[in-house]
């Protein structure tokens, strides 16, 4: 099976790490923590006046390469490769990629190994890109297609009216594969 898996918000941490780079250059300004998230789009939850700032933080030179991985999504990964499955990361660069692109390809290679980095399709429009399962956080992906996998939206507070089958790193054995949940895992 292919498995396609997005990077952002559902394998690199992006709520954690613009969270932590917002209050460091903008402690007095007000942040909306992840679980008072309504919409997919980040900037969208902050008042129109602090558009540029927010910008400025997740186009930050380094921003990405500093995301943590998010808990139990790396080790995920190898177990899906180690069952037979060809897994890529395919995710979507922002507008304003400077940095972006080579700091999403340095992340995959520091947090996955070099091999990752032959293993990564960056695309506006994932709709193009063949596979079985895309593993989204995104709850509406759109594009030029009729994409040929089922989208397993990527559970965050965010997309929880969205239809369709979730996961989380924690649930991705019983998702995909009918396994029991393993409680200590």
């Amino acid at each position: 099976m292919i498995i396609l898996v997005d990077m952002d918000g559902v394998i690199a941490d992006f709520e954690h790490g613009f969270h932590t780079a917002w209050r460091r250059a903008h402690p007095r300004l007000p942040h909306v923590p992840v679980e008072a998230r309504t919409t997919f789009r980040l900037i969208d939850e902050y008042p129109a006046e602090l558009t540029e700032q927010v910008r400025e933080v997740y186009c930050a030179p380094g921003f990405f390469l500093g995301l943590p991985p998010v808990a139990g999504a790396c080790a995920a990964l190898e177990a899906l490769l180690s069952l037979g499955h060809e897994v890529r990361l395919c995710t979507s660069p922002l507008r304003r990629y400077r940095h972006c692109v080579g700091e999403k390809y340095a992340w995959a290679e520091a947090h996955l190994g070099p091999e990752w980095t032959e293993r990564l399709i960056l695309t506006r429009d994932k709709t193009l890109v063949r596979g079985d399962l895309l593993i989204d956080d995104n709850p509406r992906i759109h594009g030029l297609m009729t994409p040929a996998w089922e989208h397993l939206v990527y559970d965050r507070p965010y997309n929880r009216g969205a239809p369709g089958r979730r996961l989380t790193w924690a649930t991705w054995r019983e998702v995909l594969l009918g396994e029991r949940a393993n409680v200590a895992a």
